[in-house]
């Protein structure tokens, strides 16, 4: 069985522990985030200077006996300064915050995205689109916030409540330890909340997750959906889904508004506190007026980060949710490795040999048991049996789109896994039963076989398959828009376009599966004379769903119940009277009944 990496949902560890691991992820936010912290730091000290200037001009310039008018116009200077200073200071952090945290967004969605890609097979046949498609984007999207203004606000707001408390400490010690110890109350009550609102937020994301995965079905599915009446089934699933988000949001946002509540009622309480405790002291604490003003505003001053504080704990929980998961994704680690030092595939056409090659889907029971057989070098074989015998599994094991778990599968006389990527992915070329058509023209569909290719290279490649007046019968020739997934051309065309993307990128091994079946007459001709144009002079293996291509091929391989148990040419089997012939007399009855009906 294939140990395939698990798909957890999120990373375990502490809120610091993951937001420490996340920044590590993103170098982008790291660059110049020293210089950024030091400039908010200016922006957000500098806010003390407003109470300590007001000590000022009370004290120096209201309570001497007359009006000191020059004293008052050099306090309003400094305090001028001191503001525009801030303000530039904070302009220029949140400026920097907001560059950068667009491009660390962007490089961890890239990698996000490239990670998915290098998983196997196995792995994607295991996970949902819809949870991918959700850690790529909504998961990403939850730190935006974070890294624009609340991881900073945290240095920030810190930094601001010990400068106030060293400034609140030196006017008066006593009122500085009432008003911390009506401040522990609170901060003990956001801890409590703040465990729960992680855990709510977490929910959120995993409802997301599915709401994405029922959504993007009930879209994709939506001929099947129409063609069968199930119009309301799927309307009370996806809105069973939605509900489930909807609630996960409300818990959240419930938790969130208690949180930034406490935060405001206690906020009064301690001004309230510390005010009625200064009055009790009276005259004989000894400041001036200017100063028990300034300890006030002090105060208001080291309570306001811990109200901006609940707000920014919600952001930083949800941050810190969609952070786990994103983690959790790239902590995966890739079951089909890039090879260090990986060889190069020659340009000739290779020989591919499978070696005692055992593989099994997590869940599924083993799709192969020690298959081995070898195709020459420029051989065509077909690989037949019946559904769920285990030939597509193989095709994709020689790809590498998976690794076996145990044998081997050499082609040029190299292990595929020692093979680099980027030769195998050139030299070695899959064609799906089912092409994959991207929303674009057929030009571009094309060019992804080399996308250095021409226009009139792309044309040319219709030509050499005796596909010209395929082409030539498109409503716009190469400009016509082949729609999502290829929806506006017929299963024919669209193997037709497949075909020629793979002869275009020129490979020396073809990996088909078979491109006839299913398909119209109209087209079906064509088919043929492109197959059998594509795969001369290479080597090439066919996964034959209808066996008129076994019929041509230089040897027929059988496989049942996931082994090898025939391997010869087309009428060797059929007089052997084994599987292949039953196979084969089954698939004749269809194709005459076919042609009665």
């Amino acid at each position: 069985m294939t140990a395939v990496p698990a798909a957890a949902e999120s990373v375990t560890g502490s809120t610091f522990a993951v937001v420490r691991r996340g920044l590590a992820t993103i170098p982008e936010i790291r660059a110049g985030l020293a210089v950024t912290i030091a400039l908010a730091l200016l922006g957000g000290i500098g806010r003390l200077a407003v109470p300590i200037l007001i000590q000022q001009l009370i004290d120096q310039g209201l309570s001497i006996g007359h009006l000191d008018t020059g004293h008052l116009l050099g306090l309003g200077a400094l305090a001028a300064v001191a503001v525009a200073a801030t303000g530039l200071a904070n302009w220029a952090s949140l400026l920097r915050l907001a560059i950068a945290s667009e491009r660390a967004l962007f490089g961890l969605r890239v990698r996000a995205f490239t990670h998915v890609h290098r998983l196997s097979v196995a792995y994607h046949s295991a996970e949902t689109r819809g949870k991918l498609v959700s850690r790529v984007t909504s998961d990403v999207e939850t730190l935006s916030v974070f890294l624009q203004w609340g991881g900073i606000a945290w240095v920030v707001n810190g930094a601001i409540m010990l400068a106030a408390l060293a400034g609140m400490a030196y006017y008066d010690l006593w009122l500085t330890l009432v008003t911390v110890a009506l401040t522990v109350p609170l901060i003990l009550l956001i801890r409590v909340i703040a465990g729960r609102l992680g855990a709510a937020h977490s929910a959120v994301r995993v409802r997301v997750a599915d709401l994405l995965t029922v959504t993007s079905e009930a879209i994709q599915g939506a001929p099947v959906i129409r063609a069968y009446g199930i119009t309301a089934p799927s309307l009370r699933r996806t809105t069973r889904a939605i509900h489930r988000w909807r609630d996960a949001k409300i818990r959240a946002g419930n938790l969130g508004s208690v949180l930034f509540s406490l935060a405001d009622l206690f906020a009064v309480i301690i001004v309230v506190g510390v005010v009625a405790v200064g009055l009790a002291i009276g005259p004989s604490s000894g400041h001036s007026a200017g100063e028990l003003v300034a300890f006030i505003l002090l105060v208001t001053l080291f309570l306001a980060p811990i109200t901006e504080f609940t707000q920014i704990l919600d952001f930083t929980q949800n941050a810190v949710a969609g952070w786990r998961r994103v983690l959790a994704l790239l902590d995966i680690a890739e079951d089909v490795p890039e090879p260090v030092d990986g060889r190069q595939l020659p340009a000739s056409p290779p020989a591919v040999v499978v070696k005692n090659v055992t593989f099994g889907y997590p869940g599924a029971g083993v799709a192969l048991t020690d298959v081995s057989f070898e195709v020459p070098a420029g051989r065509q074989v077909v690989l037949v049996g019946a559904t769920g015998s285990g030939k597509t599994t193989l095709a994709k094991l020689i790809a590498r789109l998976a690794d076996p778990d145990r044998g081997s599968i050499l082609i040029g006389g190299i292990d595929v896994r020692r093979i680099a990527t980027e030769s195998l992915r050139s030299r070695l070329v899959v064609v799906p039963q089912e092409p994959f058509l991207f929303d674009t023209t057929v030009e571009d569909n094309v060019r992804y076989g080399r996308p250095s290719a021409t226009r009139d290279e792309v044309a040319q490649t219709f030509h050499e398959l005796g596909a010209a007046d395929f082409l030539a019968g498109l409503p716009q020739g190469l400009d016509t828009p082949v729609g999502q997934r290829g929806e506006s051309l017929s299963a024919g065309e669209r193997q037709l376009v497949a075909l020629a993307r793979a002869h275009l990128a020129d490979p020396a091994c073809l990996i088909l599966d078979e491109a006839t079946s299913a398909v119209d007459p109209r087209i079906e001709l064509t088919l043929i004379e492109a197959l059998r144009r594509l795969t001369a002079g290479r080597t090439s293996l066919t996964v034959a769903h209808r066996l008129a291509v076994a019929v041509q091929a230089d040897e027929v391989i059988v496989l049942d119940g996931g082994r090898l148990v025939e391997r010869g040419r087309h009428d060797e089997l059929v007089a052997a009277d084994g599987v292949y012939a039953g196979l084969y007399q089954s698939w004749r009855r269809a194709t005459v009944d076919s042609a009665v009906a």
